[in-house]
């Protein structure tokens, strides 16, 4: 199994990513990363020898993040200070403004349409990926995608596509 680790390896900057942008801290995302590089090296037997490794941890984080969000709920704690998501230090004011505002709204999401939202658009999972990480049905990713896209839309002042009269054919 010494190729587990060696293909694990490169897929830790895309788990990072996508912890971050989930959790909206750089702590929790460290931790939430190492919980899931844990359980993966714990569970590396149950990996299939030339299946998509990155699907598979993605779906082992998705499991860890929500038995630590019901945790969460569980203790009923509220955090005291949170950071804010880091907006990179490059840009122009407006193109920063606008991370701000991108960053807020995907908070505004629900979990659900935020985990689909996250792993399709940040990660370019296709649906099938995505549905296999989340265990949800194909046709699940792509209604939870389509009505985050459509809250996005709203949340950052634009129309909803059904006002505009506007119909996207999907594939």
């Amino acid at each position: 199994m010494e190729d587990f680790g060696t293909q694990a390896v490169p897929v830790i900057p895309r788990l990072r990513r996508y912890a971050r942008a989930l959790t909206g801290d750089r702590l929790m995302a460290d931790d939430l990363v190492q919980d899931t590089l844990e359980r993966a090296w714990m569970k590396r037997h149950l990996w299939r020898e030339g299946s998509d490794l990155r699907a598979w941890m993605f779906t082992i984080m998705h499991n860890v993040y929500v038995n630590q969000v019901r945790a969460r709920i569980a203790d009923a704690t509220i955090p005291l200070d949170t950071e804010a998501f880091n907006v990179p230090a490059c840009g122009s004011p407006v193109e920063l403004l606008e991370v701000a505002d991108l960053d807020a709204a995907l908070r505004r999401l629900p979990d659900e349409q935020r985990e689909v939202l996250l792993l399709v658009a940040l990660e370019q999972l296709s649906y099938s990926e995505a549905a296999g990480a989340l265990g949800i049905p194909v046709g699940t990713v792509m209604s939870r995608l389509f009505r985050a896209r459509e809250r996005l839309r709203v949340l950052l002042g634009g129309a909803p596509a059904a006002a505009t009269g506007v119909l996207k054919v999907i594939k």
